[in-house]
């Protein structure tokens, strides 16, 4: 779950409790292309304010007038949920602003004691991931717990979705470079934490929004116990702290465990971490180092982009060709450069 999904579920939590008959609008179905994917979400109030969205905007709008003109109960007439087709043929996907063709099924569901909105937020925040079940006929819900994540399936009785934590970043080091990687990190909706135990680096951090460790980062690691939704990046460039994060790290199931450094360097900390610490091959080959993908980054800023987007990337479940990475692109290069020239000087 983004940082986007994990605000619609806490506002709409807050908007029952103030009377304001939110309607919850998921994303079941798409069919070609679709600006939001299936398990998208965002939320309505009985006054047309909205958080989350489920297109570019435009079924966003129209749902909001269809609620203005007709009232609190319009979207869902009868207190039920309701499912919805937008973009069926080409002119009403040119209407909504949908891609030609493509088409996208949403379900309505009026937020009520039913909907179960306090039980699921538990459950997240217990980083469980969580089968939601939602009956059409009814409104009610049932919850529990689901092995792993899925898209959402739709039938003529059921929604089932599939709800997940918020993905979490684990920072060693309170440096330049993780200011800028925590505070590009919090638009993509990351839960962070940053330890560092030097109190002449840590002492001059902040950041709104993330939280500040001063243990050791092995205990720091195991405080967070790393997750299938958690990210782990090494960045004060000191072996007696990065390595003693990575060495627990490898041994989690984060889904990326990365650290800077140079080429020989991190060919190094592997032959550490497996001579010192005991690691397998299997688990030091999971290092990401140096971290990011080479795009020719020299800033502190370029250098956090450049990490962000390989962790995004790792998120996703895509695999990079190796020319992306650093190690490989810089190979690449110095083999494809021209040989040195040696000059003589004959006086």
């Amino acid at each position: 779950m983004g940082d986007i999904d994990w605000r619609v579920l806490k506002t709409s939590q807050a908007w029952l409790a103030q009377g304001r008959q939110p309607v919850l609008v998921t994303v079941a179905r798409t069919w070609g292309s679709s600006p939001r994917p299936p398990g998208a979400m965002m939320v309505i109030d009985s006054g047309g304010r909205t958080v989350g969205s489920v297109s570019g905007g435009c079924i966003e709008d129209d749902l909001i007038a269809h609620l203005r003109q007709g009232g609190p109960t319009t979207l869902c007439p009868d207190g039920r949920p309701v499912v919805l087709r937008y973009g069926i043929d080409a002119d009403t996907a040119h209407r909504f602003g949908l891609p030609c063709g493509g088409t996208i099924e949403l379900v309505l569901e009026p937020l009520g004691p039913a909907s179960r909105l306090d039980d699921l937020l538990t459950a997240l925040q217990a980083r469980q991931v969580t089968e939601r079940v939602l009956d059409l006929a009814s409104g009610a819900v049932t919850l529990q717990p689901a092995p792993q994540d899925a898209l959402p399936t739709l039938d003529a009785r059921r929604l089932r979705t599939i709800v997940g934590p918020r993905y979490r970043l684990l920072v060693i080091g309170a440096g330049d470079l993780s200011q800028y990687l925590c505070a590009t990190a919090l638009g993509l909706g990351f839960d962070i934490t940053v330890c560092d135990p030097r109190p002449e680096q840590r002492d001059t951090w902040q950041l709104d929004g993330v939280r500040l460790l001063t243990d050791m980062p092995d205990d720091a690691v195991q405080a967070v116990r790393p997750d299938a939704r958690t990210a782990v990046v090494a960045l004060t460039h000191d072996p007696k702290l990065d390595d003693l994060a990575l060495m627990d790290a490898l041994q989690t199931s984060a889904f990326y465990v990365g650290a800077i450094g140079s080429r020989l360097n991190n060919q190094r900390r592997r032959e550490r971490l497996q001579a010192h610490f005991g690691l397998s091959a299997e688990e030091t080959a999971r290092l990401r180092g140096p971290a990011g993908l080479y795009i020719g980054s020299k800033t502190p800023a370029e250098i956090a982009l450049s990490i962000l987007a390989e962790i995004v990337a790792a998120k996703n479940g895509i695999t990079l060709p190796a020319q992306l990475q650093v190690a490989a692109a810089k190979d690449a290069l110095a083999d494809a450069a021209p040989p040195q020239t040696a000059v003589c000087s004959l006086s």
